[in-house]
């Protein structure tokens, strides 16, 4: 392996890792959480850590992959489909992260004792997580051009 070839691999391994961890954690790992585990709080714990580690991935290769656009496009870098994709992609998951997400656990809280899907927030609830799970959905998708159409070494 040549030096120079070190950032391009690693905007590809960045690209996989993120795309991948999204399609894995959203479509097969916390489906069977739910399907496996008879307590749905526990199970809905837990995929909500995991969409939280795969958030902090998607941002640090995100990161790596925009400073990657930078530096090969310079200015050019807004004309780039890539650039973006990855944009979009960031922004999806930040608005989840930070925008959805906060108020989901606020209505969690203030549910308690109860389940949230067994209070007064629960109709209030099912609408944020429906929004989160479209921008999810639109982040897996943008992912697969990503990975597929847009990331080959020859557009980059």
């Amino acid at each position: 392996m040549i030096l120079r070839d070190i950032p391009l691999r690693l905007a590809i391994v960045s690209a996989v890792l993120w795309v991948g961890g999204l399609w894995a954690i959203g479509y097969l790992a916390v489906p069977v959480l739910f399907q496996a585990l008879s307590d749905r709080q526990l199970a809905g714990m837990l995929a909500g850590k995991m969409f939280t580690s795969m958030a902090y991935v998607g941002m640090v290769c995100a990161a790596y992959l925009l400073l990657y656009q930078l530096r090969g496009f310079r200015r050019a870098v807004f004309k780039q489909m890539t650039f973006w994709v990855i944009v979009a992609m960031l922004a999806a998951l930040l608005l989840g992260q930070f925008g959805i997400q906060p108020l989901m656990a606020e209505l969690k809280s203030q549910a308690l004792p109860l389940d949230v899907m067994h209070s007064a927030f629960a109709g209030q609830f099912r609408t944020l997580h429906g929004v989160a799970s479209v921008l999810y959905l639109i982040q897996s998708l943008l992912g697969i051009v990503l990975v597929i159409r847009v990331l080959p070494a020859r557009n980059i």
